[in-house]
C-alpha cells in the first residue's frame, strides 16, 4: 500500500539537504526509524515593507494618465491596474465644495484621487444607494489632445 505524502526526514540533525522533487521520492525517503520531519526550506530574507515601499503605491501622474486614457474607470479597475491591496473597509474621505465624498481606496491613493477630483481633472460617479456618497467610478473631464 502506498504511503501518504510526507516531508523528507532530517537525516543528520541540522544538516541542510536537498528536497526530493516527487511525492514517490519523498515517500521512499521516509523510513520507520526516522521520526523527525525536516522543516521546509527557508525563503530568502526580504527587507520589511515600509509605508513608503508598500506594493501597489502609485503616483498622481500615473492615475491621471490611466483615467484619461479611458472613457470610464470603475474603482475596482483602479485597484487591479495599480495593484492596490488594502482592507475591504479602506475608505478615504475627500472634501469637495458641497460636502464630503468617500473614495474606496487606502489613504495614499485616496488622497491622490481626491486631488484630481478637486482640481476638476476627473469626474466621478456616486453610489447614492446607501445614502452615503461613495465613489464607484471616475472619468476624464478634459479630452486628451492626440498628435
Amino acid at each position: 500500500m502506498p504511503r501518504p505524502f510526507a516531508a523528507p526526514p532530517v537525516i543528520g540533525g541540522d544538516e541542510p539537504h536537498a528536497a526530493a522533487s516527487t511525492p514517490s521520492a519523498l515517500a521512499s525517503m521516509v523510513t520507520p526509524e526516522s521520526s523527525s520531519v525536516a522543516a521546509p526550506a527557508a525563503l530568502p530574507e526580504q527587507p520589511p515593507i515600509g509605508a513608503d515601499q508598500r506594493p501597489g503605491q502609485c503616483t498622481a501622474p500615473q492615475l491621471r494618465r490611466f483615467i484619461k486614457s479611458r472613457p470610464y474607470v470603475p474603482m475596482h479597475e483602479l485597484r487591479r491596474r495599480f495593484g492596490i491591496d488594502g482592507e475591504d473597509d479602506d475608505v478615504t474621505p475627500v472634501h469637495m465644495d458641497p460636502g464630503w465624498i468617500y473614495v474606496g481606496l487606502p489613504t495614499h491613493e485616496g488622497r491622490l484621487l481626491g486631488d484630481l477630483l478637486r482640481t476638476g481633472e476627473i469626474g466621478f460617479e456616486l453610489s447614492l444607494d446607501p445614502r452615503t456618497p461613495i465613489v464607484i467610478g471616475v472619468y476624464p473631464m478634459r479630452p486628451i489632445v492626440r498628435n
